[in-house]
């Protein structure tokens, strides 16, 4: 019996630990689903019913590998609204093989190297007067200004994109939820 004891305590204690130290992690719910910060981008995003056209995609563009790499980067991802916005037949024209290069730009403009979250672009902004350049992965550009307390980015075309929920930290990176799919200049 008191070897069943001490099973069952150290089972309480693991089981304890555990819960304790998702507590101590600051979550936000994206899409239905907690984000965990100890997870990287593409182990959280796969949660989110919001973004599952993004993981698709990221999947299509041959992606995953990469996101899931050290970074860090700063995503803008692009909900499923956003996609929905785009004319009809976009999103499946570009998850075709033939057109993985397309995608894969459109996809990288999304992301910025180094872990930028709302405050660090909100200085930014400020530095800037009013507007802050920053340099995808891509190698294109996207403004990010902000309107009264919301934060917005601006594509090379002029499209525009509001975060919806920003600073969704992940282990590598950090992540903000946007409603309009931007695009480089093709």
């Amino acid at each position: 019996m008191n070897k069943l004891f001490k099973m069952a305590f150290a089972a309480f204690v693991f089981l304890s630990a555990n819960v304790a130290f998702a507590q101590m992690e600051k979550t936000v719910e994206v899409g239905g689903a907690p984000m965990y910060p100890s997870k990287n981008i593409v182990e959280n995003a796969v949660n989110s019913a919001d973004h599952t056209t993004l993981v698709a995609a990221v999947k299509a563009a041959g992606l995953v590998e990469t996101l899931q790499g050290k970074g860090p980067f700063t995503v803008f991802a692009p909900e499923n609204s956003a996609f929905a916005k785009l004319p009809a037949g976009t999103v499946e024209t570009l998850l075709k093989p033939e057109n993985k290069g397309q995608l894969t730009a459109v996809l990288t403009y999304h992301v910025v190297a180094g872990k930028m979250g709302s405050k660090d672009i909100a200085d930014a902004i400020k530095k800037g007067n009013g507007k802050a350049v920053l340099t995808t992965v891509q190698g294109g550009k996207l403004t990010a200004w902000m309107k009264g307390k919301d934060l917005y980015i601006t594509d090379e075309n002029g499209g525009q994109s509001k975060v919806t929920i920003a600073d969704v930290w992940q282990s590598n990176g950090v992540i903000h939820s946007v409603d309009t799919v931007v695009l480089p200049k093709m």
